[in-house]
């Protein structure tokens, strides 16, 4: 069996799943075995299993190396524990809250963009491309402190990192090119590593401009960029600028993509349910009863239970992350019986778990009261991984989900979502981050007057009946 790459792959991913619950084999050509866990039973003896039992197996992000080198993604041990402790403190919440008027006006550049094009008549958009642009933006002017002139500059970076991860994709389902010194022949290998020089060029400015700013900072600041330029390796000397290239580019990569495609199938996912996308907007309107959307707080991304659900749902039918593996440097027996023997790569299928129908009934119906509280309250917390678990879990993952609540909020405060024209749904595309074959499109409308005076019109609107989601 292949590693996933199409719709197709995804689907055969499901029947398995259904027909065996608790995982299963493939093989990867004759000679690699993968063990594929579905199940949180058997998830959680993995991904709770310390960092040296259950080791973060790069097989496919190795390939990655020659432009993320040294970062989070792919080093382990102590050098990663130590460089996890320097960076922790950089995504505290007091960090982020500061954030939330970036992400304000980050989201608001995007809707003024869309508003322009509804005029024009170009109502239908791709929501990655629109998305992914406002979500680096964002993520370059908060945790890299890099203000630069307007998200359509980005264009050209977005473009070459959806090539990139295309080539990395094909290459992990071709065995006969794992080899970097046949790869590097051929011309998707050439095609690679001039890719990772552009990207790596891009990733020194990053770091010039605010070595250069810092110099004339007279206070410490806690934000990412500087945390790490500052800090030692676990060697207590200054870091390298490898280490700081790879750090940097690992985050560009992960800190934009995920929260895109997240993002992106949130609003699909609405655009299917008009009724819960309304009710997500009567809840945002009714939180900011008397107030400009702008002025939305770091505290009021706590109280849209409702919105929160959506997300959460979207994530459990889409994750942004198929799947993660790991390898184990020791014999793991799971509850059922079955032993990991050591050196097998273990994948744990994210997708799978999360369309598990032993877990999930009616696993493909999107179905935002299961993340009700009181419908959530007896799952085991491993039923959903959008971020990953135990003591590699996503670093920024309440950063994504603060800046999802807030860039859905605006959205649905100036914008009816509504799906394609098309009758064909879009083919799902499982690359490193899950994407739609041809893009995800979907129409918005823009909200007439009456409907966005609605928000601070301060008629109350029909309560929530609900507890409030937790994170």
């Amino acid at each position: 069996m292949q590693v996933p790459l199409t719709e197709q792959n995804l689907k055969d991913v499901a029947r398995l799943v259904a027909t065996y619950p608790q995982g299963f084999m493939m093989w990867m050509g004759p000679m690699l075995p993968i063990i594929t866990l579905c199940h949180p039973d058997n998830i959680q003896c993995v991904l709770s299993a310390s960092a040296e039992v259950a080791v973060k197996d790069v097989f496919a992000y190795n390939f990655l190396k020659p432009w993320l080198g040294d970062g989070l993604l792919l080093i382990s041990g102590h050098k990663w524990s130590h460089r996890r402790c320097v960076l922790t403190p950089s995504f505290h919440f007091n960090v982020l809250k500061p954030y939330v008027k970036i992400f304000c006006a980050c989201t608001n550049v995007m809707l003024a963009k869309w508003q322009c094009l509804a005029l024009e008549g170009s109502a239908r958009l791709n929501m990655f491309e629109h998305i992914s642009l406002m979500t680096l933006d964002s993520l370059q002017k908060s945790i890299f402190c890099f203000i630069d002139n307007g998200q359509n500059n980005w264009k050209r970076y977005i473009l070459t990192i959806s090539e990139l991860s295309a080539l990395v994709t094909e290459r992990i389902n071709q065995p006969h090119l794992h080899s970097d010194s046949l790869y590097n022949l051929t011309h998707d290998g050439k095609r690679f590593q001039e890719i990772c020089r552009l990207l790596l060029s891009f990733t020194d400015t990053v770091i010039l401009e605010r070595c250069l700013t810092l110099h004339n900072l007279k206070i410490k600041t806690l934000n990412f960029i500087d945390m790490f330029l500052l800090s030692e390796d676990e060697d207590g000397k200054e870091m390298s600028l490898k280490a700081i290239r790879g750090e940097i580019a690992t985050f560009m990569f992960k800190g934009y993509e995920t929260t895109a495609s997240g993002l992106s199938w949130a609003l699909y996912n609405l655009a299917r349910h008009p009724e819960y996308q309304e009710r997500c907007r009567q809840e945002v309107r009714e939180l900011l009863r008397g107030r400009e959307p702008e002025e939305i707080e770091w505290e009021d991304l706590a109280q849209l239970p409702f919105l929160t659900m959506c997300i959460k749902e979207s994530l459990r039918l889409h994750p942004p992350v198929t799947g993660i593996s790991r390898c184990c440097t020791q014999d793991v027996v799971l509850p059922n019986g079955w032993v990991i023997p050591k050196g097998v790569t273990c994948l744990i299928s994210i997708f799978g778990l999360h369309h598990n129908p032993a877990v999930w009934p009616d696993p493909e119906v999107y179905d935002p009261f299961r993340f009700d509280p009181e419908n959530s309250k007896d799952r085991s917390p491993l039923a959903f991984i959008p971020f990953s678990a135990g003591p590699r879990n996503c670093i920024g993952q309440t950063f994504a989900m603060a800046e999802m609540k807030v860039a859905l909020a605006l959205t649905l405060l100036r914008f009816r979502v509504l799906p394609d024209n098309k009758d064909t749904e879009p083919l799902r595309k499982p690359e490193l981050i899950l994407r739609a074959e041809g893009g995800l499109w979907l129409r918005v409308e823009p909200l007439s007057a009456s409907e966005r005076k609605a928000q601070w019109s301060g008629t109350p609107l029909t309560p929530l009946t609900f507890g409030v989601a937790q994170e």
